[in-house]
């Protein structure tokens, strides 16, 4: 079965138009045959009206005057004599017909004249039928001719017809995965708006039930943040509290776990902020400043755990974004470097522009992501065969988003070498400032 709304109009049309011109061609074919009959038969009668005038009689040839047609003229004389044909053929009426002359079919005129003499002017029913044929055939040439011009005219019409569908679903598929503006109709054909008023529908049903969703996460970890914080400090409070050592293992536990919560709303209220369309135009960031913040916010935590944090480099770059979500976004990075990095490891951050982009580029000496997990490392929750670590799942999913909606790129690579295995994380953002040269890639 053909599924192409393009293939099944083709294949209709080209149907229809081979159809109507074989059907076309061979009543042409017909009609021209039988007329180049009748002019055959109309050339005879002029011959006959000629030899009846006495203008030539039997014994001047007519080959030379046209040898094609092989037209004879035939004396039969003033009484019926010589062979049965012969006599056969003197008593027939004047007029055409078709007779068998020396076992051959012939078309002739027969005539008397004043004198009593008749004779009969004949020519060859396979000559007239080859002559009649060819002209039929001259006849029905251009319609054959014309059929192939008629596909490649219906071919260009349907492709030029369902050109603007093609193209909306171009649009929506090069539009992004969060983007549900409504499809514009103008522009486009009467047939298709229904669909596309159908389709603006779907898109509005489905912004409502995310905007349900955006507000129902950031709602419910916004209420949770007071409890969780008063729970934070209860604990806190225990630590000068004489306590058994079980306990104070209990104790840790729950600190840990609050600790996990915590970056949890943190994370959700985030990933709400970014999912919500900007009201404002976004002002210009230092990349570099923003980037050596984080890094001495993050610094203690490094420390603690024996890995070396700092600068590749930091030339100093401007972007245009929310300085929220650019602190998000290297806070995220460099926290999941600094989470997976064994202790004496190394988490080496770099800013600086490449070729026409600002980049951002994060490099640890953790263990990487396994090849299974790097295609959907970037849904929210997903955590991988990682499951030891106390990470949510959110953070690299949320700098996904962040990098989208600054119209940037993210590739994520593990490094391979024997001396220095690891993760790179490199993302690109379209450099709208050329005060800075470019430099060569890190490595």
């Amino acid at each position: 079965m053909i599924k192409s709304l393009r293939a099944r109009l083709f294949i209709g049309l080209t149907a229809i138009i081979l159809l109507t011109g074989v059907v076309g061609g061979a009543f042409a074919y017909l009609w021209a045959f039988d007329e180049a009959i009748e002019m055959q038969d109309s050339i005879l009668t002029q011959i006959a009206n000629f030899a009846q005038n006495g203008s030539f009689r039997g014994d001047q040839s007519l080959r030379g005057i046209d040898a094609e047609a092989d037209v004879d003229v035939e004396e039969l004389g003033t009484t019926p004599s010589g062979s049965v044909e012969d006599r056969k053929l003197w008593t027939l009426r004047d007029g055409l017909h078709t007779v068998s002359r020396h076992g051959r079919s012939m078309r002739g005129v027969l005539r008397t004249r004043s004198d009593g003499s008749r004779f009969a002017v004949v020519q060859r029913t396979s000559i007239r039928d080859e002559i009649a044929g060819d002209m039929a055939l001259r006849t029905i040439l251009p319609i054959a001719a014309l059929i192939p011009c008629l596909l490649l005219v219906t071919a260009m019409v349907i492709a030029r017809s369902l050109r603007p569908m093609v193209r909306l679903a171009a649009d929506l598929d090069a539009s992004r995965p969060d983007d549900i503006t409504r499809l514009p109709s103008a522009g486009t054909p009467s047939e298709l708006h229904p669909f596309i008023v159908s389709i603006n529908g779907l898109l509005e049903r489905v912004r409502l039930l995310v905007d349900q969703q955006r507000r129902f996460i950031a709602d419910a970890a916004h209420e949770l943040r007071t409890p969780i914080a008063a729970l934070s400090l209860q604990a806190e409070n225990l630590d000068p509290v004489e306590l058994p050592e079980a306990a104070r293992d209990r104790v840790v536990t729950l600190k840990e776990g609050m600790q996990r919560t915590k970056r949890l709303l943190e994370q959700l209220l985030a990933l709400a902020r970014q999912e919500a369309d900007p009201s404002v135009d976004s002002p210009v960031v230092p990349l570099d400043r923003v980037a050596k913040e984080v890094v001495a916010d993050m610094f203690p935590d490094a420390v603690r755990k024996g890995i070396d944090l700092g600068f590749e480099i930091a030339q100093p770059i401007e972007i245009k974004a929310e300085p929220v979500m650019i602190a998000t976004l290297i806070r995220n990075l460099i926290d999941n470097a600094v989470r997976f990095t064994p202790p004496g490891g190394r988490v080496d951050v770099g800013v600086y522009r490449e070729g026409g982009h600002d980049v951002i580029q994060v490099e640890d000496t953790g263990p990487g992501i396994p090849s299974e997990d790097l295609d959907r490392i970037f849904e929210p929750f997903f955590r991988g065969k990682r499951t030891t670590d106390d990470g949510t799942g959110l953070g690299l999913s949320i700098v996904k988003r962040i990098v989208d909606r600054l119209g940037g790129t993210i590739a994520l690579d593990n490094i391979s070498s024997s001396a220095s295995p690891g993760l790179r994380v490199t993302i690109r953002f379209q450099s709208s400032n050329t005060d800075v040269g470019s430099i060569d890639k890190i490595t």
